[in-house]
């Protein structure tokens, strides 16, 4: 029913801020009736009415709705290309606002020029850096083209821990378990105010992120051990 309505919604609200907030309520109802339950950390860090990027680590499928109930902004997700050509879904969530990147052939122009758009209209975007679910719950190595971007657009990053969604549903498990799920939310970075910003300043900031989630990742599982 929410997703009949999102798509229904979407011939009408260009922007999509309907289909979040469908998106939000299906993220709510899907933790409730799993049994997952959401720690939310962090939350007076960030501003409302700001626009972020948000870049957090990716243990589980389960990462995006708990993004998605926790936090009160109208987000937009960076995805694969690939995710465009799935039927009624691709078409969907492009005209929610959703940014696709061919990660072979990226148009940096275009996605900036998008981004820029995002800003301007008060979304926000939620990146999952590492590019694939961790197999084994450890945080991987960031990569740099969506940061490269955000120094770019100037926009502040916000750095999102997720532990828990592993023991939810790892990838690889098709069926789901309860869990305690803690999301932490640290103080937004701005970039460097570069002129003509290049892979290594984008390499840096990815690092400095990553070190960022990485720590509470490990210091939140080894709690759990």
């Amino acid at each position: 029913m929410l997703g009949a309505a999102s798509i229904v919604s979407s011939l009408f609200d260009r922007r999509g801020y309907f289909a979040h907030d469908c998106a939000r309520a299906w993220s709510w109802l899907i933790l409730r009736t799993t049994g997952v339950r959401v720690r939310v950390e962090g939350l007076e860090r960030i501003t409302p009415g700001t626009t972020y990027v948000f870049v957090s680590n990716h243990q589980s499928i389960y990462d995006t709705p708990v993004v998605f109930a926790s936090l009160p902004y109208q987000l937009r997700i960076i995805a694969k290309a690939s995710l465009a050509r799935f039927p009624v879904l691709g078409w969907h969530l492009r005209r929610g606002g959703h940014l696709f990147v061919d990660r072979r052939r990226p148009d940096r122009a275009g996605i900036l020029h998008r981004w820029r758009a995002l800003v301007s209209e008060g979304l926000s975007l939620i990146i999952y850096a590492e590019g694939s679910r961790s197999p084994d719950g450890r945080v991987g190595r960031f990569k740099g083209g969506s940061f490269l971007l955000a120094i770019e657009a100037g926009l502040p990053i916000v750095p999102l821990a997720v532990i828990g969604t592993r023991q939810v549903m790892p990838k690889g498990r098709l069926r789901t378990e309860p869990a305690d799920v803690t999301l932490v939310i640290h103080d937004p970075i701005q970039p460097p105010a570069l002129d003509a910003p290049t892979p290594r300043d984008a390499k840096a900031l990815a690092d400095r992120v990553r070190a960022i989630v990485a720590a509470a990742v490990d210091a939140r599982q080894a709690m759990a051990v």
